[in-house]
């Protein structure tokens, strides 16, 4: 097997991006914007996610997502499934890089700590940039539910460096 160089992951991600990038140029740098960007992704809409706040010179950003009958764990249980915790993570944290960024990155890693249900109302996911490199970056989010913190995430990203 072939020894690939460091940036081997980001090269290959970034280049399944192109096609996307090439159909419209995307407004990174509005909350209206974004909102449109993510109303394109079917989860998204799905999961009704919504950008509430574009924070550019904080490079972060304010996502919602309500508790409804596709973010619960189970039928009436009245609390969100973990794997919907994770997806709201991953899209903030991954706006808030592209915010940064001014263009598309793909996510590389995800961590998620789950501190407790996700009951109570909207989930609001705060993301915010805390490096942005050339091959990386590195973004942390919290998720508050019924005014309780319910879950951290820091999310890797890949920036395109070795293209």
């Amino acid at each position: 097997m072939p020894v690939r160089d460091r940036h081997w992951m980001v090269r290959e991600f970034s280049q399944r991006l192109e096609p996307m990038s090439e159909k419209q140029e995307w407004d990174w740098t509005t909350r209206e914007g974004v909102q449109a960007i993510v109303e394109t992704t079917p989860i998204h809409r799905h999961l009704e996610f919504r950008c509430e706040r574009v924070d550019r010179d904080a490079s972060s950003v304010v996502f919602s997502a309500p508790l409804g009958d596709a973010a619960q764990r189970s039928d009436g249980a009245g609390q969100a499934h973990g794997g919907v915790l994770a997806t709201l993570i991953d899209s903030a944290a991954t706006f808030a890089a592209c915010v940064a960024a001014g263009r598309s990155v793909p996510t590389a890693g995800l961590h998620v700590d789950y501190l407790r249900p996700a009951s109570g109302g909207d989930m609001i996911a705060t993301a915010t940039v805390r490096k942005l490199g050339r091959s990386a970056a590195v973004v942390d989010v919290e998720v508050m539910s019924g005014g309780k913190l319910v879950a951290l995430g820091r999310v890797a990203l890949a920036t395109g460096a070795g293209n």
